[in-house]
């Protein structure tokens, strides 16, 4: 292809996809979006309190303003000179209006700061989806094949990369494992931890000899290498093909559901979360799961997940789906229409946490 028809198709592939993003009819929503993003971003809680009070008049003014000085000091020391100078040489032109080459100088060089911002998003964005990929790699298979039982997993990060640890592991030849966690934080230093919990839960769990002992073990390695302030909650679970047993490690997590017949029971609460008290103590609780019974482990993604008005789906929402599920069904579907009520609840609300669950059924 020529230079000056590559150069058309360009210019056809940009107005082309302008177009289509026209008509896709969701602008409005985008922009809003975009807006509280760069709200939340650039603004702290007692600003975006404030800006809520103000009236619109006074917005007007405001919100410019507090966007661009938020925006100024996170930039670069260096990026930050070059905004000061465009300025300046822009602002030149009023005194001297024959001074063009100022104006031209001074724009040029908010572009540059502007192309380098771009940049550096566009590179991060890059790192992310490489992390993203790693973490899908990592990730196990949704429905892991267990004579006697039915699993699920799934997890789906609010973010490009998620904090929520989903695995199974197979310990022996009739023996298996599953573990659902959630760590402190967002974004990649989240996603990072996971990957190390994940990879020490793996290697600690053939030499346990117990879930009470195991849950030490990963706390001391948590307190001893993890962030000051990190922490991690976690379910993990331990059954057998031939038993209907299941064996239970709650590290500060959110209690497990078990649905038999209808029945909607909480489990009892576990242990402090994973990184909090050096030499905190772990049990190990223990249940049994009749053929159809079933129990479903989830992330508070699931029920702090907040439609357009902030309202929370909550556990009474969670409970009463759950309630309406019959033990025949599928550990996959199951899963499918928890995620299927949290969405129709959201309504496409930005999510704000990730969002992990697990459904354990023993089959009939």
């Amino acid at each position: 292809m020529s230079q000056g028809k590559r150069k058309i198709h360009d210019k056809q592939s940009m107005l082309g996809t302008l177009r289509d993003d026209i008509k896709r009819g969701m602008l409005p929503e985008e922009v809003k979006r975009e807006y509280d993003e760069l709200k939340e971003y650039l603004l702290d809680e007692e600003r975006r309190e404030q800006i809520d009070k103000e009236p619109w008049g006074r917005r007007l003014f405001l919100i410019p303003w507090w966007f661009l000085k938020g925006m100024f000091f996170k930039l670069t020391p260096v990026r930050r000179l070059l905004v000061v100078i465009g300025v300046v040489l822009i602002l030149n032109y009023s005194s001297n209006p024959n001074n063009h080459g100022a104006v031209l100088i001074g724009a040029a060089l908010l572009l540059l700061v502007l192309m380098l911002e771009l940049k550096d998003k566009l590179l991060a964005r890059e790192e992310l989806e490489a992390g993203r990929a790693v973490q899908m790699a990592l990730m196990p298979e949704k429905s892991p094949d267990v004579p006697g039982w039915d699993v699920w997993l799934y997890t789906r990060s609010a973010n490009e990369v998620g904090g929520d640890l989903v695995d199974f592991i197979r310990i022996g030849e009739a023996r298996f494992g599953v573990a659902l966690g959630d760590l402190s934080g967002k974004g990649l230093s989240a996603a990072l931890l996971m990957a190390k919990l994940q990879a020490t839960l793996q290697a600690l769990v053939p030499d346990a000899s117990s879930l009470a002992a195991l849950g030490a073990r990963l706390n001391r390695v948590f307190c001893r290498d993890c962030l000051p302030k990190a922490f991690a909650s976690l379910v993990y679970m331990v059954f057998e093909s031939g038993s209907p047993r299941v064996r239970m490690l709650n590290a500060g997590h959110i209690p497990p559901v078990v649905v038999r017949r209808g029945r909607v029971d909480e489990m009892a609460k576990g242990g402090p979360a994973l990184g909090l008290v050096p030499k905190a103590v772990y049990i190990e609780q223990r249940l049994t799961l009749q053929p159809g019974d079933f129990m479903v482990v989830y992330t508070d993604g699931i029920v702090e997940a907040m439609n357009k008005r902030g309202e929370f789906f909550g556990d009474q929402s969670l409970f009463g789906l759950l309630h309406t599920l019959d033990g025949s069904l599928p550990a996959e579907e199951i899963g499918n229409r928890i995620l299927q009520g949290v969405d129709r609840f959201a309504l496409g609300a930005k999510a704000h946490d990730d969002l992990s669950a697990v459904v354990l059924r023993r089959k009939p």
